[in-house]
């Protein structure tokens, strides 16, 4: 049994192998985390959360946030929120906070610095010394933009707008089934369309990431994100190879499922089976 977390690149080799040798697998593939927020949200409690939520670890968590598609009508107030709780979180240098994290090496930090190329970009200091990235908010992205092309797996958040529904949908489509989704929202009734309508590992309602800190659900992917659940019971399951064994009676013998059959004994079978 293979269990791997990584990329789907390399997730692809894993399961190619694997298929060769019938081995089973689970394959946990990170992708494109939206976070959807609509203008019925609690911008406030929205921009705190998701401020921790994506920059937990300067980003370099599997189930951050990746891109955040607002509501057009709420796009500067939650803007203004969200650069607000980037000061409150971690001060207005960030860079200077001994708390606030490093890009795991040198590769990565020069890839996460060519996001920055090009756009508008609010906060995103770098600092090639310590290959830390100050939390950069992208608010002109597009589908386009360089950081939209894979995951992002860094402090960076491209923010993306809708004016309807359909246009949501059509930019979800774009990176469809990622790890994880994050809907802030108080309309229930869209509330229970988005989870209906698209596929996604895991998620949120009103948060991020925590759905990733309990035993009591499975965590995993789905299409290009992955396959198989692990966490608690899920995870146990995953490993565990299931031998179904019967030990039976040597008595009572029932003659009617022998050959050769007859009507008495299809009329025997018939009654037993109700």
């Amino acid at each position: 049994m293979i269990f791997f977390t990584g990329g789907k690149s390399v997730g692809k080799l894993v399961y190619k192998s694997a298929a060769e040798r019938l081995i089973p697998v689970v394959l946990e593939l990170g992708g494109k985390s939206p976070c959807i927020v609509d203008r019925t949200a609690d911008l406030k409690l929205a921009a705190r959360r998701i401020v921790f939520g994506k920059f937990l670890n300067v980003g370099q968590t599997c189930v951050a946030p990746d891109y955040i598609l607002v509501e057009q009508t709420v796009r500067e107030k939650l803007l203004e929120e969200l650069k607000r709780e980037i000061v409150r979180q971690f001060g207005d240098r960030p860079l200077e906070n001994p708390d606030y994290g490093k890009i795991i090496n040198q590769k990565h930090f020069d890839r996460l610095c060519s996001y920055l190329e090009g756009e508008l970009v609010e906060g995103g200091q770098c600092d090639p010394a310590t290959l830390r990235i100050a939390p950069a908010l992208l608010p002109n992205a597009t589908l386009a933009s360089a950081c939209m092309q894979e995951e992002i797996f860094g402090p960076i958040l491209p923010v993306l707008t809708f004016e309807t529904w359909e246009e949501a949908e059509r930019i979800l489509s774009a990176n469809p089934t990622p790890l994880a989704l994050y809907l802030f929202t108080t309309d229930r009734t869209r509330h229970r369309d988005i989870m209906r309508r698209i596929p996604f590992g895991g998620g949120c309602v009103n948060d991020t990431i925590i759905h990733l800190a309990t035993s009591r659900m499975g965590f995993g992917g789905v299409g290009s994100s992955g396959l198989g659940r692990y966490h608690g019971k899920a995870g146990f399951d995953a490993f565990s190879y299931e031998k179904s064994l019967v030990i039976k009676k040597r008595w009572p013998d029932f003659s009617a499922r022998y050959q050769p059959y007859s009507a008495r004994k299809e009329a025997f079978i018939r009654r037993f089976l109700k």
